[in-house]
Parts: structure tokens; C-alpha cells; sequence
């Protein structure tokens, strides 16, 4: 069996996008500082590019979890693997995401954060895959709604391979 990659969202689609949602959290939050927090492994290529794009002063923690573990379907267990590296106690708070799709792995972090009592929490993600959804979680921050394929690159992976590609593709199996 062989397989190929296919372009979903291209490397400038993604780069004119991000640079929308920055400009969008400049103007949310315009005056304040922020805590951007990504969730390892995935979302840290557009955590990256995303920072540079918010005009305001911020700091930038990350969550290690897992939920997928080697194949490519969630398992529904989350689990923290590397916790925050500093309290986010009265702060105003973005939990950036690389997808989500059963809305499990946000929907169990919003809890947990809101046992820390930020002053508040968004979220904002690369890509939302509604058709897998299971729980439904808000998505203040949204780069692109995607059929339901399983996608790499741009951080994303299978089984730790294709993260980094500097686009959103498909493999495709024959």
C-alpha cells in the first residue's frame, strides 16, 4: 500500500489566517496583557505563529496532554502529561488547540482551568472538525471548520510523523 500526502489548507492559507486571528485577539483585548497556553504537542508550530502575530504583552506557557495515543482516533482519556509552569490565577487566559473534534480534550481543560480561577478563558483553534463532535465546546477563535478526514502538518501529526510539514494535508492511501 502506498500513500500520498494532499494539500488541505495550504502553507499562505494558514499564514493569512493566523494573521487575522491575531489582529482579532489585538482588538479583544486591547490594553490587557494575556497568557497564551498551548496544548503539546500539536498546537506548537501555530501557538508560534500566532504570538507574533498579537500585538500585546503576553506570556506563553504550554499543557502537555494526551489523548490520542498511537492511533488516529481519540481514546476520550485526557491526560496531562507536563501541567502549566506558572498559576494563571487572575489572568485573562487563551487555550490554543491545533483541532478540535469530539471537543473532549477542550471541554475536560476549561474545567480544569476554571478550578484556577483565571479571569477568564477563550479558546481559539487551527481547525474545528464538527462532524466528529461529541461534546459541544465554544470556540471563541476559529481558523478553519474541515471535513472529517484526518489531517497532518502544521504541528499535527500520525504517530509523531508529518508535525513538520508547513501546510494542513491528507494522507491518502492506495
Amino acid at each position: 500500500m502506498s500513500e500520498r500526502l494532499v494539500t488541505m489548507l495550504s502553507t499562505e492559507t494558514i499564514a493569512a489566517r493566523v494573521k487575522e486571528l491575531g489582529a482579532q485577539i489585538t482588538r479583544d483585548y486591547a490594553g490587557r496583557s494575556l497568557v497564551l497556553v498551548g496544548v503539546l504537542k500539536g498546537s506548537f508550530i501555530f501557538a508560534a505563529d500566532l504570538a507574533r502575530q498579537i500585538d500585546l504583552p503576553l506570556r506563553i506557557d504550554f499543557l502537555g496532554v494526551r489523548s490520542y495515543g498511537e492511533g488516529t482516533e481519540s481514546t476520550g482519556v485526557v491526560q496531562i502529561v507536563n501541567d502549566l509552569s506558572k498559576p494563571i490565577e487572575g489572568e485573562d487566559v487563551i487555550l490554543v488547540e491545533d483541532i478540535v473534534d469530539t471537543g473532549l480534550t477542550v471541554a475536560h481543560l476549561m474545567d480544569l482551568f476554571r478550578t484556577r480561577r483565571p479571569a477568564s478563558v477563550k479558546v481559539c483553534s487551527l481547525l474545528h472538525k464538527p462532524a466528529r463532535a461529541r461534546v459541544s465546546v465554544n470556540i471563541d477563535y476559529l481558523g478553519f471548520t474541515i471535513e472529517d478526514k484526518f489531517v497532518v502538518g502544521y504541528g499535527l501529526d500520525f504517530a509523531e510523523k508529518y508535525r513538520n510539514l508547513p501546510y494542513v494535508g491528507v494522507i491518502e492511501r492506495s
